[in-house]
């Protein structure tokens, strides 16, 4: 399984897949993982990638044309995107498990007062969140889904562990 992560805070990310069943699991070749700057994509001189929400509106906005650019160089052809975003669908087992069967996942982490409209129109397939409550960006939730498909991904837990969980 590959999965992506497109974020503003990447180090947020080197503890928590440096440990535990994910470094396992990328270690054994089970996880291909990697986690994106969405600086990289900004086209101007101090990488700027947020701006004022199209149609007005408080706070700042991710701004659409780096996070586009991120998504469609990052997901290619077959990648599967999803937002990290407190208005999502609640993420839980279930969709653990329909994530886990996924080839190529993009997580893409929502940040400031979200994301442009027109991104999640255009590139978005789905988007989730891990409660109902507000977190400073979507770092944290994105980790929470990585280790929980994770642990999914055939030959990463041994599956009479899986069956003796509780959820």
């Amino acid at each position: 399984m590959r999965i992506d992560v497109l974020t503003l805070f990447p180090k947020m990310f080197e503890s928590p897949f440096a440990e535990s069943i994910v470094a396992r699991a990328r270690t054994a070749g089970q996880l291909d993982l990697a986690v994106h700057d969405l600086r990289e994509w900004a086209t101007d001189r101090h990488r700027v990638v947020d701006d004022a929400p199209y149609g007005g509106g408080a706070g700042m906005v991710l701004k659409p044309e780096p996070l586009t650019r991120a998504i469609r160089e990052t997901k290619g052809n077959a990648g599967y995107v999803v937002l990290m975003t407190a208005q999502g669908r609640l993420f839980d087992q279930p969709a653990a498990h329909r994530l886990a069967r996924v080839p190529h996942l993009v997580l893409v982490c929502g940040h400031y007062e979200g994301v442009d409209e027109r991104v999640i129109e255009r590139d978005v397939d789905e988007e989730l969140s891990i409660g109902d409550f507000v977190l400073t960006g979507g770092e944290l939730a994105a980790m929470v889904v990585v280790d929980a498909v994770t642990r999914l991904v055939p030959g990463v837990i041994e599956p009479e562990s899986l069956a003796q969980e509780s959820h």
